[in-house]
């Protein structure tokens, strides 16, 4: 465990520190990475000793709560953070509410901008899949050496903005191997292969809830089927608590609190002396 002060000057500790990061991605020491939508995501995969986090912007505060010794990337959106100076603000409030770094899939400018001012920023590379009619559809990056070459440009681009990270998205396994050996990069990998430093799956894809998971997925549970069973029960038991109503057999004697026989009596008597109110 490590102690650190966060952006915010708040003293906190951390399972993982960006210094941490480097030093495993130089000894090849292999890292997990999750996404987390919620406190409840946010707590299982601290319990799972999962090593990072990404989270959307909005809910580090939520998360960090939750899961506090966990290092977190606070993620902006393709459609959030449009300009430099937005982005810079997302970045600054996020990693004041208790992020460790700062990912956005925007320009060199975007994030040599939040570089400056001493923020962990991880870039995106490979596929772009908000932009992915620019290239022929959803698609593996890198399979040809041009490509490949064209990425690995990419990559020294980042790195002279200031990114210390950057996510390599479906990224032909070979090429980002290759790359990978003439880059000081962290590699957070989706699709890509092995030979990311960090590999990053989706929540909601390794539990098995995802109806229609990418190729590059794979489920280690079945919460899917358990949700629907968990919706088929809801749905019996709403069907019953109607028909019950309807037919008069709720609320029934178990569940209904009844005066005593003497305190009733004295009750209609009582109401029979109140003069009526209207007349």
């Amino acid at each position: 465990m490590k102690r650190i002060y966060t952006y915010g000057g708040a003293p906190a500790t951390r399972h993982l520190t960006v210094g941490c990061i480097l030093k495993n991605k130089a000894t090849g020491t292999r890292m997990t990475q999750v996404t987390a939508f919620d406190a409840e995501e946010a707590a299982a995969a601290a319990e799972a000793q999962i090593d990072t986090l990404t989270v959307g912007c909005d809910t580090v505060e939520m998360i960090r709560a939750a899961a506090p010794h966990i290092f977190i990337t606070a993620a902006q959106a393709m459609r959030e953070h449009v300009t430099e100076d937005q982005a810079l603000a997302g970045a600054i409030e996020a990693m004041t509410k208790g992020a460790d770094a700062v990912y956005t899939p925007r320009s060199l400018r975007h994030i040599e901008r939040i570089a400056r001012e001493g923020i962990s920023v991880q870039g995106h590379s490979g596929l772009f899949p908000a932009r992915a009619t620019q290239f022929g559809g959803l698609r593996t990056v890198g399979k040809t050496a041009q490509e490949a070459l064209d990425l690995m440009r990419y990559f020294r681009q980042l790195e002279d903005a200031g990114a210390y990270a950057v996510e390599a998205e479906c990224v032909a396994e070979q090429a980002l191997a290759e790359i990978s050996k003439h880059s000081n990069l962290v590699t957070v990998t989706i699709g890509g292969g092995s030979s990311g430093d960090i590999i990053l799956s989706y929540m909601s894809d390794l539990s098995g809830d995802t109806d229609a998971p990418p190729r590059h997925a794979r489920a280690f549970g079945d919460v899917g089927r358990i949700r629907k069973e968990l919706r088929a029960e809801r749905a019996k038991a709403l069907q019953g608590y109607r028909a019950a109503v309807m037919d008069r057999s709720f609320p029934d004697a178990e569940t209904t609190v009844f005066m005593a026989d003497n305190e009733l009596e004295r009750l209609r008597e009582g109401l029979d002396k109140l003069q009526p109110v209207h007349r």
